[in-house]
């Protein structure tokens, strides 16, 4: 199996790049939005990949980081969702943003991937949210988000009455509670300060 290639970018499209490696071997691998960001305007590049064989052939698919590769391999494990899709989940959206739509059942978040239908978006939530639902979550900041424990739904509760939404008031009793918040009313506070 190969799991990661480095070499000269012979060639970049909109989804896919041609990298040529040190032994002369070409290898044409279908590619994420973050992936193609990452390569855009360099001579030479690396990728994580992942292997997908088929009846109609062999497909490599490419990602800019681990973290990327492993979403990926979570989102494909998820029936009905192949490899297409998940890229397309990857180009659309990041890899935190991902993970936060599914520990906070945002399926609206989920919806926006162009060719995901709301069933498709709710089976991913229900096949991946414990999977997820333990893990840190990597903010856009640089921040780490843990996800809501059971007790902090109190807080969830009384901030979404204010007009925030589920995922919002998540991040924010994140922050509070990374800032020594314990109590109900302690997070509250935090929280809205930081809304």
């Amino acid at each position: 199996m190969i799991g990661y290639i480095k070499g000269e970018i012979a060639e970049l499209d909109a989804d896919s790049a041609l990298i040529i490696t040190d032994s002369g071997v070409g290898f044409e691998v279908l590619i994420s939005g973050t992936a193609r960001s990452q390569l855009e305007g360099k001579k030479e590049g690396a990728l994580y990949t992942s292997m997908q064989v088929r009846e109609d052939g062999v497909t490599l698919y490419g990602f800019s980081s681990i973290e990327e590769k492993r979403m990926f391999l979570q989102l494909t494990s998820v029936s009905g969702v192949g490899p297409k899709l998940g890229i397309a989940v990857l180009s659309t959206l990041t890899v935190a943003d991902v993970a936060m739509a599914i520990a906070t059942s945002n399926i609206k978040k989920l919806a926006t991937v162009k060719g995901m239908g709301k069933k498709t978006a709710e089976r991913i939530i229900v096949d991946l949210r414990e999977k997820m639902g333990s893990a840190e979550i990597p903010a856009s900041d640089g921040t780490v988000i843990l996800p809501p424990a059971d007790g902090d739904e109190d807080a969830i509760v009384a901030l979404m009455t204010l007009g925030f939404t589920r995922a919002e008031c998540t991040k924010a009793i994140s922050k509070a509670k990374s800032q020594g918040a314990k109590s109900v009313e302690d997070i509250l506070y935090f929280a809205l300060r930081s809304m």
